[in-house]
């Protein structure tokens, strides 16, 4: 059997991998702190028919080996950390990050979890959560009969507020943000969230606007950072070399039926 039947057939099933993951960007595009995701490949196992180096007399070698690669495989999704545009919403509860950083939630089960999604609201206790419910962590609490529009807070995180019957604005608590050495080894799991895996490295936290920190924007939302051109360009490129492997299946194919159809 030739070998270029299944080799064109791993670049099809890679092919159909990377539309999977476009397909995911794109519909992502939306999603408030979404990462795009970019698919990595690697060429699979070669057979070497010759070894480079060979001897060919006795004084020379060959130059160059002969060897026969076996197709392609996903290597790796990775998540793109570059900002996103930051939208004006005009909520005081909405947050974004502009630079490094993830704001830090606390989920049911008891483990932390880690977002560029900034859309908080604030509950019936005074606490900011996330829209699924999840508390920011370290925890703000807003004192009772707090005015809300009087909700403010710094590029460094600080929160304060005013009350009714004093004068001055009180702080209330102090946001902190999260980073990690290498942000593309967290684990996405829905939600916006992303949890901490063994290739993130420590959680770094830090405050906002110092020690490489980014600093918090109120009344704004980072947006998808997904590129529909870029997107729709990998798609047509993808589209067009899932097409190209089929062709050599159907060249191999033809091949093999006029090496049948030798003998009649």
């Amino acid at each position: 059997m030739m070998r270029s039947l299944w080799t064109a057939a791993s670049g099809m099933v890679g092919q159909q991998f990377n539309i999977d993951t476009i397909a995911n960007n794109l519909s992502n595009v939306n999603t408030t702190g979404f990462k795009a995701n970019r698919p990595d490949f690697e060429d699979l196992l070669y057979q070497t028919l010759r070894i480079a180096g060979t001897p060919a007399t006795e004084v020379t070698l060959v130059p160059t080996g002969i060897q026969v690669g076996h197709g392609v495989r996903p290597a790796a999704t990775q998540k793109i950390f570059t900002q996103g545009a930051l939208q004006s919403t005009g909520n005081v509860a909405d947050l974004a990050i502009e630079g490094e950083g993830f704001f830090r939630v606390l989920l049911y089960d008891g483990s932390y979890g880690y977002t560029r999604d900034g859309s908080f609201k604030i509950d019936s206790n005074g606490q900011l959560v996330n829209s699924n419910g999840y508390r920011f962590m370290p925890e703000v609490i807003l004192p009772e009969g707090f005015i809300r529009d009087t909700l403010t807070i710094s590029q460094d995180g600080r929160v304060t507020v005013k009350i009714p019957g004093i004068d001055d604005p009180i702080e209330v608590g102090q946001i902190e943000i999260y980073r990690f050495i290498n942000p593309a080894g967290l684990q996405a799991v829905g939600e916006n969230i992303f949890k901490v895996t063994n290739a993130t490295g420590e959680v770094i936290p830090g405050r906002p606007g110092f020690d490489g920190m980014g600093k918090i924007v109120q009344r704004f939302l980072e947006m998808s950072n997904v590129s529909v051109v870029q997107e729709m360009v990998n798609m047509i490129v993808a589209q067009r070399a899932y097409e190209t492997n089929s062709k050599a299946i159907q060249t191999s194919d033809s091949m093999l039926a006029t090496a049948n159809n030798l003998k009649r």
